[in-house]
């Protein structure tokens, strides 16, 4: 069985952004990078053998879809071993999102935790740096509130990532009108 994950890839001036402050935080304070593009996830990774069915999902799904606003703006984290840029949907993003979670869970294989799901459940996000011990966490968490994120964005495409050789490389891209 192959693992994947399903996101939002981040793009522009967001993923130019992400990237030169990733660098700089894993340079500066000598943690690791992570493994994934700049994005906001919609389902967590799972593993499957039966990747087409949701390819079709997606193909059906993404035909009478627009994309939608979204807005990068702050920094937050999870209790002190994630750094994340904050990522707000427009409401039509949030419905298009929670529709798409709809149809995903209709496969019987496909297994939740509670923090995935519909947009009630879940706050978007953006990660920087994850898995930091407190001794990083506190100056990183400094450091990164000297910059300033706010980007102007979309929520137009939905993608599948695959890990393949130790890293996620981009599957399969689905783009909203």
């Amino acid at each position: 069985m192959d693992r994947y994950v399903i996101v939002c890839l981040l793009k522009g001036e967001i993923l130019k952004f992400h990237n030169s402050l990733v660098e700089d935080i894993c340079l500066n304070f000598k943690v690791k990078r992570q493994k994934l593009p700049a994005h906001f996830t919609i389902k967590a990774p799972f593993e499957t053998d039966k990747i087409n069915q949701i390819e079709l999902i997606l193909e059906k799904f993404m035909l009478d879809k627009y994309k939608e606003k979204i807005l990068v703006n702050g920094f937050n984290h999870f209790r002190s071993d994630v750094v994340f840029m904050k990522v707000s949907l427009c409401d039509k993003a949030l419905d298009i999102h929670d529709s798409f979670i709809k149809e995903l869970k209709k496969i019987s294989w496909l297994t939740w935790k509670n923090h995935e799901g519909e947009s009630n459940n879940k706050i978007f996000h953006c990660t920087l740096v994850s898995g930091l011990k407190d001794n990083k966490f506190y100056p990183i968490w400094e450091y990164v509130n000297n910059y300033t994120a706010n980007f102007h964005s979309y929520f137009d495409n939905i993608s599948i990532l695959k890990w393949e050789d130790r890293k996620w490389v981009t599957y399969k891209q689905f783009y909203f009108k």
